[in-house]
């Protein structure tokens, strides 16, 4: 099978294609079929090894000192069980699912075998590969940390990095759960919050919305540390009983009902996939080398199989 490595942390010229055995699913694993994967920040951090001094060691204790122990990069996917093993009973061959695997990794490749315990389940049946592969990672950490942040209806919410994965997401879920959401993000995104659901947009690079004296429930802010340029000085921006959450903030939960609660909430029009770009699995490199750069809107996508792509479950 076609599969890309990453030989070594450093720049996205680390990441290799090479041709791979196809793998084996163990009793308790299913093998899927991927045709689309996202190259989302946390793969870029785990390529380039991009953390501060005091968490190299855990991370290498973790993930690899030299090189990542899988060299197969890659946490999302969305694709087709195309074998399980003995003991697997959620999963059928032929089956259509998407999901997030954080800690095994191997979708930056045509066939992966993840447990059957994986944050998993059935695709939306409305949307494409490509479109599904969108939703988890930034559904499902925008889902973890308004839950942490305990949001309610009728808050008011400022999500900050509105425009990224995890803050797109963040704008939706925060509208689906009844709050008036601000979203502050650049100029040329401010039409694509909007369309989010967003009641009102701040571009943060001509205003700071500490400055505007309005107070907030509930302040989420969702830039990857990677990629944060400024220190936000929120707290005269909450309310007496107004909290702050980071995407920074500890690790978080994932589990298969907010995935399913995502699939749900896709099939009944209330959450859109936001794709900014699209690359073939061969041009990955220059799809790090864009998330890179912390400015992409929503999710980078990647193709990796022609069959099917375009088609959705019947």
């Amino acid at each position: 099978m076609k599969a890309v490595i990453c030989t070594k942390y450093g720049t996205p010229d680390v990441l290799q294609m090479k041709e791979l055995e196809k793998p084996v699913p163990k009793d308790n694993e299913i093998c899927i079929r991927i045709y689309a994967t996202t190259v989302t920040s946390s793969d870029c951090i785990v390529r380039g090894c991009n953390v501060s001094a005091r968490y190299r060691l855990p991370m290498g204790i973790a993930l690899g000192f030299k090189k990542p122990r899988n060299p197969v990069l890659g946490m999302v996917l969305a694709g087709k069980v195309d074998s399980v093993g003995k003991n697997v009973s959620a999963f059928k061959i032929g089956e259509d699912v998407f999901g997030m695997n954080r800690f095994a990794f191997g979708t930056y490749a045509e066939y992966v075998c993840w447990p059957e315990s994986s944050v998993l389940t059935e695709k939306p049946s409305n949307m494409t590969y490509e479109e599904a592969s969108a939703l988890p990672y930034g559904g499902l950490l925008a889902l973890y940390y308004l839950k942490k942040g305990n949001i309610k209806s009728g808050q008011k919410i400022l999500i900050y990095g509105a425009s990224g994965a995890v803050g797109t997401s963040a704008v939706q879920l925060a509208k689906n759960f009844g709050a008036d959401v601000t979203g502050v993000c650049s100029t040329g995104n401010l039409e694509m919050v909007k369309s989010l659901g967003a009641d009102k947009v701040i571009d943060y690079t001509k205003e700071d919305f500490t400055n505007r004296g309005e107070r907030y429930d509930l302040i989420f802010d969702a830039v990857p540390a990677a990629h944060r340029t400024i220190k936000i000085e929120y707290k005269k921006s909450l309310t007496s009983t107004g909290k702050y959450i980071s995407v920074t903030q500890g690790t978080p939960k994932l589990d298969s009902e907010n995935l399913i609660l995502l699939r749900e909430l896709a099939e009944a029009g209330k959450m859109k996939a936001v794709i900014d770009r699209t690359y073939s699995l061969e041009d990955i490199a220059e799809a790090h080398r864009y998330v890179d750069k912390g400015h992409k809107k929503g999710n980078v996508i990647i193709t990796v199989s022609d069959n099917l792509l375009t088609n959705m479950t019947p």
